[in-house]
Protein backbone atom coordinates (compact mmCIF):
# COMPACT_ATOMS: atom_id res chain seq x y z
CA UNK A 1 0.00 0.00 0.00
CA UNK A 2 1.29 3.33 -0.93
CA UNK A 3 1.79 5.90 1.75
CA UNK A 4 -0.85 8.80 2.05
CA UNK A 5 -0.18 12.21 0.11
CA UNK A 6 -0.56 15.06 1.16
CA UNK A 7 -4.27 16.20 0.79
CA UNK A 8 -2.91 19.08 -1.09
CA UNK A 9 -1.55 17.17 -3.51
CA UNK A 10 -4.30 14.90 -3.32
CA UNK A 11 -6.44 17.85 -4.37
CA UNK A 12 -3.90 19.42 -7.26
CA UNK A 13 -3.70 15.47 -8.78
CA UNK A 14 -8.11 15.57 -8.51
CA UNK A 15 -8.19 18.53 -10.67
CA UNK A 16 -5.80 17.88 -13.00
CA UNK A 17 -7.35 14.59 -14.00
CA UNK A 18 -10.87 16.57 -14.01
CA UNK A 19 -9.66 18.84 -16.29
CA UNK A 20 -8.00 16.65 -18.97
CA UNK A 21 -10.47 13.91 -18.45
CA UNK A 22 -12.46 13.64 -22.22
CA UNK A 23 -15.39 12.51 -20.67
CA UNK A 24 -16.18 12.46 -16.76
CA UNK A 25 -15.16 10.03 -15.04
CA UNK A 26 -16.49 7.78 -12.72
CA UNK A 27 -16.09 7.21 -8.76
CA UNK A 28 -14.50 3.65 -9.50
CA UNK A 29 -12.12 5.67 -12.10
CA UNK A 30 -10.82 8.68 -9.59
CA UNK A 31 -9.73 5.93 -6.87
CA UNK A 32 -7.83 3.33 -9.57
CA UNK A 33 -6.07 6.36 -11.58
CA UNK A 34 -5.95 9.50 -9.34
CA UNK A 35 -2.90 9.63 -6.57
CA UNK A 36 -3.74 10.15 -3.26
CA UNK A 37 -6.91 7.90 -3.16
CA UNK A 38 -5.06 4.52 -3.36
CA UNK A 39 -4.68 4.74 0.00
CA UNK A 40 -8.08 4.64 1.25
CA UNK A 41 -8.76 1.51 2.89
CA UNK A 42 -11.99 0.89 2.36
CA UNK A 43 -15.49 2.29 -0.10
CA UNK A 44 -16.36 4.32 2.95
CA UNK A 45 -13.65 5.85 3.59
CA UNK A 46 -12.72 6.44 -0.35
CA UNK A 47 -16.43 8.27 -0.53
CA UNK A 48 -15.76 10.29 2.53
CA UNK A 49 -12.80 10.95 1.41
CA UNK A 50 -13.77 12.43 -2.36
CA UNK A 51 -17.01 14.11 -1.40
CA UNK A 52 -14.54 16.56 0.91
CA UNK A 53 -12.35 17.09 -1.77
CA UNK A 54 -15.37 17.78 -4.34
CA UNK A 55 -16.19 20.33 -1.67
CA UNK A 56 -13.10 21.87 -0.78
CA UNK A 57 -12.59 22.41 -4.56
CA UNK A 58 -16.26 24.07 -4.87
CA UNK A 59 -15.53 26.24 -1.81
CA UNK A 60 -12.09 27.20 -4.17
CA UNK A 61 -13.89 27.84 -7.09
CA UNK A 62 -13.16 25.04 -8.84
CA UNK A 63 -16.67 24.04 -10.88
CA UNK A 64 -16.57 19.95 -10.20
CA UNK A 65 -19.37 19.32 -12.43
CA UNK A 66 -21.86 16.28 -11.64
CA UNK A 67 -22.92 14.35 -14.96
CA UNK A 68 -25.40 11.67 -15.18
CA UNK A 69 -25.44 10.16 -18.75
CA UNK A 70 -25.61 7.37 -20.75
CA UNK A 71 -21.61 6.36 -20.69
CA UNK A 72 -22.55 5.58 -17.20
CA UNK A 73 -25.86 4.41 -16.88
CA UNK A 74 -27.18 5.45 -13.31
CA UNK A 75 -23.90 6.53 -12.19
CA UNK A 76 -22.68 9.81 -12.17
CA UNK A 77 -20.02 10.83 -13.18
CA UNK A 78 -17.33 14.15 -12.69
CA UNK A 79 -15.44 16.66 -14.89
CA UNK A 80 -14.32 20.31 -14.24
CA UNK A 81 -15.95 22.41 -16.95
CA UNK A 82 -12.90 24.30 -18.54
CA UNK A 83 -14.88 27.12 -19.81
CA UNK A 84 -15.74 28.58 -16.00
CA UNK A 85 -12.10 27.57 -15.03
CA UNK A 86 -9.90 29.02 -16.98
CA UNK A 87 -8.43 32.38 -17.16
CA UNK A 88 -8.91 34.58 -20.04
CA UNK A 89 -5.69 35.70 -22.10
CA UNK A 90 -3.95 38.25 -19.77
CA UNK A 91 -1.60 41.17 -20.38
CA UNK A 92 0.19 42.12 -17.42
CA UNK A 93 2.36 45.42 -17.43
CA UNK A 94 5.19 45.89 -16.12
CA UNK A 95 4.21 47.12 -12.45
CA UNK A 96 1.88 44.82 -12.67
CA UNK A 97 4.83 42.06 -12.78
CA UNK A 98 6.97 43.92 -10.23
CA UNK A 99 4.11 43.37 -7.34
CA UNK A 100 3.86 39.81 -8.57
CA UNK A 101 7.71 39.35 -8.00
CA UNK A 102 7.27 40.89 -4.86
CA UNK A 103 4.77 38.37 -3.48
CA UNK A 104 6.58 35.23 -5.05
CA UNK A 105 9.66 36.90 -2.59
CA UNK A 106 6.75 36.51 0.50
CA UNK A 107 7.12 32.72 0.21
CA UNK A 108 10.95 32.71 -0.55
CA UNK A 109 11.22 30.56 3.07
CA UNK A 110 8.18 29.01 3.05
CA UNK A 111 6.95 25.59 2.07
CA UNK A 112 5.69 26.35 -1.77
CA UNK A 113 8.80 28.30 -2.74
CA UNK A 114 9.12 25.77 -5.48
CA UNK A 115 5.92 26.30 -7.27
CA UNK A 116 5.58 30.01 -6.42
CA UNK A 117 8.98 30.40 -8.56
CA UNK A 118 7.57 28.52 -11.91
CA UNK A 119 4.31 30.70 -11.27
CA UNK A 120 5.71 33.83 -11.42
CA UNK A 121 8.25 32.46 -14.58
CA UNK A 122 5.21 31.44 -16.39
CA UNK A 123 3.40 34.71 -15.81
CA UNK A 124 7.10 36.83 -16.87
CA UNK A 125 6.16 35.15 -20.08
CA UNK A 126 2.99 36.57 -20.74
CA UNK A 127 4.10 40.38 -19.64
CA UNK A 128 4.73 42.71 -22.56
CA UNK A 129 7.59 43.82 -21.24
CA UNK A 130 9.80 43.08 -18.63
CA UNK A 131 9.41 44.18 -14.50
CA UNK A 132 10.33 47.40 -13.89
CA UNK A 133 12.19 47.02 -10.42
CA UNK A 134 11.80 51.16 -9.69
CA UNK A 135 8.02 50.27 -9.60
CA UNK A 136 8.30 48.39 -6.16
CA UNK A 137 11.74 50.03 -5.01
CA UNK A 138 12.19 50.15 -1.33
CA UNK A 139 9.80 47.48 -0.66
CA UNK A 140 10.32 43.80 0.53
CA UNK A 141 7.71 41.71 2.71
CA UNK A 142 8.61 40.97 6.22
CA UNK A 143 7.57 37.56 6.27
CA UNK A 144 9.27 35.27 8.71
CA UNK A 145 8.99 31.24 8.04
CA UNK A 146 6.10 29.45 9.17
CA UNK A 147 8.86 26.51 9.48
CA UNK A 148 8.33 22.86 9.33
CA UNK A 149 4.48 23.37 11.09
CA UNK A 150 3.22 24.71 8.46
CA UNK A 151 2.60 22.02 5.73
CA UNK A 152 1.08 19.59 8.76
CA UNK A 153 -1.12 22.52 9.87
CA UNK A 154 -2.67 22.83 6.31
CA UNK A 155 -3.19 19.39 5.88
CA UNK A 156 -5.13 18.32 9.17
CA UNK A 157 -7.17 22.06 8.56
CA UNK A 158 -8.20 20.52 5.00
CA UNK A 159 -8.50 17.00 6.46
CA UNK A 160 -10.75 18.50 9.78
CA UNK A 161 -8.28 16.12 11.91
CA UNK A 162 -6.93 17.05 15.13
CA UNK A 163 -3.34 17.85 15.87
CA UNK A 164 -0.87 17.42 18.99
CA UNK A 165 2.60 20.06 19.04
CA UNK A 166 4.40 21.36 22.08
CA UNK A 167 3.89 24.95 22.42
CA UNK A 168 5.63 27.81 24.35
CA UNK A 169 3.26 30.32 25.84
CA UNK A 170 4.17 33.74 24.81
CA UNK A 171 3.02 35.33 28.41
CA UNK A 172 4.73 32.81 31.15
CA UNK A 173 7.14 31.01 28.93
CA UNK A 174 5.47 27.69 30.03
CA UNK A 175 5.79 24.83 27.41
CA UNK A 176 3.29 22.35 26.91
CA UNK A 177 1.89 19.78 25.16
CA UNK A 178 -1.51 20.82 23.55
CA UNK A 179 -4.21 18.99 21.44
CA UNK A 180 -5.71 21.49 18.97
CA UNK A 181 -8.61 21.23 15.83
CA UNK A 182 -7.13 23.43 13.18
CA UNK A 183 -9.54 25.72 11.94
CA UNK A 184 -7.72 28.13 9.92
CA UNK A 185 -4.03 29.73 9.78
CA UNK A 186 -3.62 33.19 9.00
CA UNK A 187 -0.42 35.26 7.89
CA UNK A 188 -0.90 38.47 9.58
CA UNK A 189 1.66 41.04 10.17
CA UNK A 190 4.56 38.99 9.54
CA UNK A 191 3.56 36.18 11.69
CA UNK A 192 1.59 32.98 11.04
CA UNK A 193 -1.25 31.77 13.30
CA UNK A 194 -3.38 28.97 13.86
CA UNK A 195 -7.08 29.54 15.03
CA UNK A 196 -8.35 26.50 16.34
CA UNK A 197 -10.17 24.62 19.28
CA UNK A 198 -7.96 24.18 22.20
CA UNK A 199 -9.08 20.70 23.25
CA UNK A 200 -7.74 20.94 27.05
CA UNK A 201 -9.23 24.32 27.43
CA UNK A 202 -12.63 23.89 25.85
CA UNK A 203 -12.17 26.94 23.67
CA UNK A 204 -11.11 28.74 20.93
CA UNK A 205 -7.27 29.64 20.94
CA UNK A 206 -4.70 31.36 18.70
CA UNK A 207 -1.40 30.27 18.68
CA UNK A 208 1.85 31.45 16.70
CA UNK A 209 3.60 28.94 14.51
CA UNK A 210 6.65 30.28 15.44
CA UNK A 211 6.06 29.01 19.00
CA UNK A 212 5.58 25.47 18.02
CA UNK A 213 8.32 23.43 19.42
CA UNK A 214 9.07 19.78 17.16
CA UNK A 215 6.80 18.03 14.98
CA UNK A 216 3.34 18.22 14.79
CA UNK A 217 1.40 15.04 15.01
CA UNK A 218 -2.40 13.99 13.51
CA UNK A 219 -4.23 13.09 16.16
CA UNK A 220 -7.13 10.77 15.68
CA UNK A 221 -9.87 10.08 12.04
CA UNK A 222 -9.99 13.06 9.56
CA UNK A 223 -13.68 14.28 9.52
CA UNK A 224 -13.20 14.85 13.70
CA UNK A 225 -14.95 18.36 13.55
CA UNK A 226 -16.47 20.60 11.88
CA UNK A 227 -15.42 24.72 12.15
CA UNK A 228 -18.05 26.71 13.81
CA UNK A 229 -20.04 29.34 11.38
CA UNK A 230 -19.92 32.65 13.98
CA UNK A 231 -16.15 32.68 14.52
CA UNK A 232 -13.97 34.71 12.99
CA UNK A 233 -10.55 33.56 12.96
CA UNK A 234 -9.44 36.50 12.08
CA UNK A 235 -10.71 38.55 14.69
CA UNK A 236 -9.08 36.02 17.21
CA UNK A 237 -6.22 36.66 15.71
CA UNK A 238 -6.67 40.53 16.30
CA UNK A 239 -6.67 40.28 19.69
CA UNK A 240 -4.36 38.05 20.48
CA UNK A 241 -2.12 40.11 18.94
CA UNK A 242 -3.34 43.21 20.80
CA UNK A 243 -2.82 41.04 23.79
CA UNK A 244 1.05 40.58 22.99
CA UNK A 245 1.41 44.41 21.95
CA UNK A 246 4.04 46.24 23.31
CA UNK A 247 5.08 50.08 22.94
CA UNK A 248 8.32 51.68 21.96
CA UNK A 249 8.44 55.48 22.68
CA UNK A 250 10.68 56.75 19.99
CA UNK A 251 12.46 60.19 19.49
CA UNK A 252 12.79 60.95 15.78
CA UNK A 253 14.77 63.51 13.91
CA UNK A 254 11.91 65.74 12.23
CA UNK A 255 10.67 64.41 8.59
CA UNK A 256 12.27 61.25 9.03
CA UNK A 257 11.14 57.57 9.95
CA UNK A 258 7.94 58.20 7.65
CA UNK A 259 7.20 54.03 8.12
CA UNK A 260 7.67 54.17 11.99
CA UNK A 261 4.96 58.07 12.23
CA UNK A 262 2.70 56.16 9.78
CA UNK A 263 2.03 53.03 12.70
CA UNK A 264 2.40 55.77 15.38
CA UNK A 265 -0.57 55.73 18.45
CA UNK A 266 -1.62 58.37 21.26
CA UNK A 267 1.12 60.40 22.65
CA UNK A 268 -0.25 60.45 25.91
CA UNK A 269 1.77 58.82 29.16
CA UNK A 270 5.12 58.77 27.37
CA UNK A 271 8.45 60.04 28.05
CA UNK A 272 9.46 63.78 26.86
CA UNK A 273 11.90 63.68 23.76
CA UNK A 274 14.73 66.02 23.57
CA UNK A 275 14.31 69.75 22.14
CA UNK A 276 13.87 69.57 18.29
CA UNK A 277 13.23 65.85 18.02
CA UNK A 278 9.29 64.31 17.48
CA UNK A 279 7.81 61.78 20.02
CA UNK A 280 6.62 58.69 18.36
CA UNK A 281 4.98 55.79 20.09
CA UNK A 282 4.70 52.68 17.90
CA UNK A 283 3.11 49.65 18.75
CA UNK A 284 5.28 45.96 18.10
CA UNK A 285 4.97 42.88 19.20
CA UNK A 286 8.84 41.30 18.09
CA UNK A 287 11.21 43.31 19.42
CA UNK A 288 13.87 41.86 16.80
CA UNK A 289 11.84 43.27 13.99
CA UNK A 290 11.86 46.87 15.31
CA UNK A 291 15.61 46.86 16.17
CA UNK A 292 16.41 46.08 12.67
CA UNK A 293 13.87 48.37 11.41
CA UNK A 294 15.23 51.51 14.23
CA UNK A 295 19.06 50.39 13.34
CA UNK A 296 18.22 51.46 9.59
CA UNK A 297 17.51 54.70 10.54
CA UNK A 298 21.23 55.34 12.43
CA UNK A 299 21.35 58.62 14.65
CA UNK A 300 18.01 59.56 12.92
CA UNK A 301 15.82 57.89 15.53
CA UNK A 302 16.91 57.36 19.10
CA UNK A 303 15.00 54.57 21.54
CA UNK A 304 12.88 56.06 24.97
CA UNK A 305 11.86 52.93 26.09
CA UNK A 306 11.70 50.05 26.94
CA UNK A 307 15.53 49.82 28.15
CA UNK A 308 15.42 46.37 26.22
CA UNK A 309 14.84 47.88 22.62
CA UNK A 310 16.88 50.36 23.04
CA UNK A 311 19.93 47.78 23.95
CA UNK A 312 18.91 45.62 20.80
CA UNK A 313 19.42 48.41 18.50
CA UNK A 314 22.69 49.97 20.25
CA UNK A 315 24.12 46.68 20.14
CA UNK A 316 23.04 46.10 16.51
CA UNK A 317 24.67 49.74 15.76
CA UNK A 318 28.24 48.28 17.45
CA UNK A 319 27.84 45.36 15.45
CA UNK A 320 27.59 47.66 12.19
CA UNK A 321 30.66 49.93 13.68
CA UNK A 322 32.62 47.12 14.13
CA UNK A 323 32.15 44.99 10.53
CA UNK A 324 32.86 48.26 8.90
CA UNK A 325 36.24 49.09 11.02
CA UNK A 326 38.30 46.82 8.41
CA UNK A 327 36.93 48.66 5.59
CA UNK A 328 37.96 52.24 6.85
CA UNK A 329 41.24 50.97 7.75
CA UNK A 330 41.49 49.56 3.88
CA UNK A 331 40.78 52.71 2.30
CA UNK A 332 43.30 54.72 4.62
Amino acid sequence: MSDALPAAERLLNLVIALVNTTAPMSKEQIRASVAGYDHAPSNDAFERMFERDKEILRDLGVPVLTVTGAAHGDEQGYRVDPDAYALPPMELTAAQLGVLALAAEFWQDQVLRVDAGRALTKLRVVGSSPADPDAVIGLAPRMHPAGPALGPLLDAAAERQAVGFTYRAASTGEVRERIVEPWRLIADRGGWYLVGLDRDRGAPRVFRLSRIAGPVAAVGAPGAFVVPDDIDPRALVDVAREAESRTAWLAIVPERGGALRARAQDLSGGPEAPDGWDLVAVPYTRASDLADEIAAYTDAVVVLEPASLRESVLRRLRDAVTAAAPLRRNDG
